[in-house]
C-alpha cells in the first residue's frame, strides 16, 4: 500500500515543481526578451517592463493549463 501513496506523492512533488520552473523560465524568459529589444530600440524600460508582464502572464496561463490537466 506504501508504494501506491509514494508513486501519487512523487506525482504531485514532480507537477509541483515543473510549475515552478515553469513559471520561472517563462518569465526570466520575457524579461530577456524584453531587455534585448529595449537596447535594440533604445526605449530603455518600456519594452522590458511589457515583455516581463507577458511573461509573468504565461508562467501563470502555464500552471492554469498544468492544474487542469493534471489537477484533482
Amino acid at each position: 500500500m506504501e508504494d501506491k501513496n509514494n508513486g501519487g506523492l512523487f506525482k504531485n512533488l514532480a507537477m509541483l515543481s515543473s510549475m515552478g520552473i515553469t513559471m520561472v523560465a517563462s518569465t526570466f524568459i520575457g524579461l530577456l526578451i524584453g531587455i534585448y529589444l529595449d537596447r535594440f530600440f533604445s526605449t530603455k524600460p518600456v519594452l522590458t517592463i511589457i515583455f516581463l508582464i507577458f511573461g509573468i502572464i504565461a508562467g501563470f496561463k502555464n500552471m492554469f493549463d498544468m492544474i487542469k490537466k493534471y489537477g484533482s
